[in-house]
């Protein structure tokens, strides 16, 4: 029976993990006929009302608790990551912007030292090494192209993401009933306004409402939002933390992957060994993390 409820979790993941890799390309198509701040709008507001919709239907708690670590939430993670890795997918490739973006793994283990007092230890200062040396390289500062202001917007936005788990972390600790749905929903609803307001203000074409913008729309409300955050809530119920969070290191490759396959983004030799790099960082951060979890555990255990 565990066997069978472990396989089904796992499904649901990789099931996520494809929504999440092609994302990158749906958001890629999406900017093309609408502005990023118009675009960015529209899905996390609409993901925000999706989000409440699966809320009320699974019977959560609904009420707002913690507004002002709610509201920096939606700051750091909606308007921050999300509106800077839409801007960023502008003017740079699906690809290139989805490996800087998920380096928010290694940002959360070095502002964790300051932030949290957990050192970079042992095999993390190699996940160091292997992520600074494979941004060097995507970047190429020898030969910096055009989408050099889009990369640096995709890494703005890992960190964004990176200083929000920070955030969620100590709230978690603080607060270890509150819902994640819940918490994902209101940081949405609130994060969303800075955006929609940004979106009217700044002069911009009209949105192209033709059939493939409304299908990246539908794309973004049901899969990348509602229906992935119940797939990695059903699955985070029921793995390790740990694995659950290395397993969504795939969407990135799928990224890159989809990009390549139907935007022709086909990276150069030098990009492809730093997305190779960055990912053997996450990797390593990924298993030094599980590996503490389970000591933790173990040592909990005990007493």
């Amino acid at each position: 029976m565990q066997k069978n409820i472990t396989v089904k979790a796992f499904l649901a993941l990789f099931i996520l993990t494809l929504i999440w890799g092609y994302n990158w390309v749906v958001m890629k198509l999406a900017v093309q006929y609408a502005s990023p701040f118009q675009f960015a709008a529209l899905r996390t507001f609409l993901g925000a009302i999706m989000l409440f919709v699966v809320i009320v239907l699974t019977k959560r708690p609904l009420a707002l608790k913690e507004f002002p670590t709610m509201l920096l939430l939606g700051l750091l993670q909606t308007c921050g990551f999300t509106g800077l890795l839409i801007w960023a997918l502008v003017e740079g490739s699906a690809g290139k912007t989805a490996v800087l973006a998920y380096t928010m793994p290694f940002w959360v283990m070095l502002f964790a030292w300051p932030m949290l007092g957990e050192k970079v230890q042992g095999w993390q200062w190699l996940a160091v090494v292997f992520a600074l040396f494979g941004m060097v390289l995507i970047f190429d500062p020898l030969h910096i192209k055009a989408d050099g202001f889009s990369m640096f917007l995709a890494v703005c936005s890992g960190i964004s993401w990176a200083i929000s788990a920070i955030v969620s972390k100590k709230l978690h600790h603080r607060a270890p009933e509150l819902d994640l749905l819940n918490i994902t929903a209101w940081q949405t609803l609130l994060g969303c306004i800075p955006i929609i307001i940004v979106a009217l203000i700044l002069p911009a074409p009209a949105i192209q409402w033709t059939m493939t913008f409304n299908l990246t729309i539908i794309y973004s409300m049901f899969l990348s939002g509602s229906l992935a955050w119940v797939l990695w809530v059903y699955a985070l119920q029921r793995l390790p933390a740990g694995s659950a969070s290395m397993a969504t290191m795939l969407a990135p490759i799928i990224g890159v992957l989809s990009a390549w396959l139907q935007l022709g983004e086909v990276p150069t030799t030098i990009e492809l060994v730093g997305m190779i790099l960055v990912a053997l960082a996450l990797v390593i951060i990924s298993v030094v993390t599980i590996k503490k979890h389970q000591a933790i555990d173990i040592a909990e255990g005990q007493e």
